[in-house]
């Protein structure tokens, strides 16, 4: 019973419980990522290229049996998500940077110290 109270113990965890909640809003949020760029980016900005090469997709670009277009659409997926993450990451330090807490207090035992070196001087 051991073995199961201390696995009970890690899986209860808050950062166990907080990682699997990531990795399924990341999960979703690539499925959003993979859309924007299958359906609006690739359709709109990529057509006129698409079109010169004579594909209809991005995905169906191939230089014989290479699928380029494959890893093309991996690479803008990737740079979108960066980006994305960047920018929450960059938004949340400018948050925490503003919630700096004031300096404590010193200690009594600081103040103590402070007090007698201050009386040596004298």
């Amino acid at each position: 019973m051991g073995f199961i109270k201390e696995f009970k113990d890690f899986a209860m965890k808050g950062n166990i419980v907080d990682l699997a909640v990531a990795v399924i809003i990341g999960g979703a949020f690539g499925a959003i990522v993979s859309s924007m760029v299958d359906d609006i980016i690739t359709p709109l900005l990529l057509a006129p290229a698409l079109k010169a090469a004579g594909a209809a997709d991005i995905e169906h670009l191939m230089w014989g049996a290479v699928k380029y277009g494959k890893f093309l659409s991996a690479v803008i997926k990737f740079i979108v998500i960066a980006f994305v993450l960047f920018s929450i990451i960059k938004a949340a330090n400018a948050v925490s940077k503003k919630e700096e807490i004031a300096p404590a207090e010193p200690s009594s035992t600081d103040k103590l110290l402070t007090e007698i070196r201050d009386a040596l001087k004298k």
